[in-house]
């Protein structure tokens, strides 16, 4: 449930369940979640006959935008396995969860869940023989709904 307060929330404690209960693994340890989105598409109409010369608006099919997760290498090949299955036909499709912690992490502060999601896309790191960053791997996330709570 969300916790109401004047002063925004920080967006650097949150955890993510990929559908398999498991938030406090270091394999649910992803450093960036981003495309929490959804939208309405918008239908114009006018009557041929109306003396007005503008259109209407009208709410028309729910759109939710491609989700994409990162976190660092660590050896696990769960987010591949994943993405591989669904690759090869056998679409294992999951409700994952993603919740913002408070500062001191001691409460959820809210909660948005992806409906009937699964990967369409997975992404290993840019590897640079000069470079000293963080091997990053990504899962592109596509889901039919969104709550919020």
């Amino acid at each position: 449930m969300a916790i109401l307060r004047e002063r925004p929330y920080c967006n650097h404690n949150f955890l993510v369940d990929l559908g398999n209960g498991a938030t406090n693994e270091v394999r649910a340890g992803f450093s960036e979640v981003s495309g929490l989105s959804a939208e309405l598409e918008v239908i114009d109409y006018r009557n041929g006959n109306e003396r007005e010369n503008s259109l209407r608006k009208a709410p028309g099919v729910s759109r939710f935008s491609e989700v994409t997760l990162k976190r660092g290498v660590i050896g696990s090949t769960d987010l591949w396995q994943w993405f591989k299955s669904v690759s090869d036909g056998n679409v294992e499709r999951r409700t994952v969860t993603i919740q913002l912690l408070s500062e001191d992490r001691s409460a959820v502060v809210m909660t948005w869940r992806l409906l009937r999601a699964f990967p369409m896309r997975y992404s290993g790191p840019t590897l640079t023989a000069s470079g000293s960053e963080t091997a990053i791997e990504s899962l592109t996330l596509v889901h039919e709904g969104l709550e919020l709570e």
